[in-house]
Formats: structure tokens, C-alpha cells, sequence
């Protein structure tokens, strides 16, 4: 699965997704991860209501499945859910994008209820019926 990362740095995710000049995207498999590569936004960045400015974020992010920031508008966060991409907050502006990347990394050989609809995976049946 492809996750991209709201960057200042290529190291931290440090940046609020509509104000970011980077978007780190990186492939995200249950052995390993591969950095893909970065988008630049240039522009006006910081201009509250300016809505145009989602667009090419939007764009550049079309085939991930999550989305880690810092911070996210609402309608940035339901932007991209309307794109079937889920937005994450990281904890802090210091957590690092490849301590993030290790952690889905396990993750992906059972994960959690939430990362199985991020991914369009079936949540399986628990019932005791056959029993």
C-alpha cells in the first residue's frame, strides 16, 4: 500500500497536510517499505480558505491509502476520505516518518480493525455460529 507523509524535512512528519511544501510517498509491503519519492508544492501556501490550494495534494496523494500530517483541516480531512484515503494526526511533530513506516510494517500481518477499511479488507467473521 502506498502512505504518504506531510514533511517539512523527509524525516519528521512535521506538517499540517494543506500548508505542506513536501509529501513524502512511500510503498508499504509486510516485509519491508521503499520511498517512492517526494512531491514540492510551491505557492501561498498558509492562506486560510483558499481551497484551490488542496487540489494538487489531493492529486498527489490519489493512490495512498492513509495520509499522516501533523495537523488537517476538515475539509482536507474529508477531501480525502470522499478519495477513499484516510488522514492520520501523528502524536507529535517529532514522531519520525520511518519510525512510522516500521510500525506498519508489523502491523500489516494482522492489522487492526481500522487499517482493514483503510484497505478495503474484510473484517472477519467472529460469530460462533458454526460452532
Amino acid at each position: 500500500m502506498k502512505v504518504a507523509f506531510a514533511t517539512q524535512d523527509n524525516i519528521h512528519i512535521n506538517a499540517h497536510f494543506g500548508w505542506a511544501k513536501k509529501v513524502a510517498i512511500y510503498d508499504v509491503y509486510a516485509d519491508g517499505y521503499y520511498f517512492l519519492h517526494t512531491v514540492e508544492f510551491t505557492g501561498e501556501l498558509k492562506e486560510d480558505g483558499n481551497e484551490d490550494k488542496l487540489l494538487p495534494k489531493i492529486d498527489a496523494v490519489a493512490d495512498c491509502k492513509l495520509v499522516y500530517v501533523s495537523a488537517i483541516g476538515s475539509s482536507a480531512a474529508s477531501r480525502l476520505l470522499e478519495h477513499n484515503i484516510t488522514p492520520l494526526k501523528a502524536p507529535s511533530e517529532e514522531d519520525e516518518i520511518i519510525d512510522v513506516l516500521n510500525d506498519l510494517v508489523k502491523t500489516l500481518g494482522s492489522p487492526p480493525p481500522w487499517l482493514r477499511k483503510a484497505l478495503g479488507m474484510k473484517t472477519p467473521d467472529l460469530s460462533f455460529a458454526d460452532v
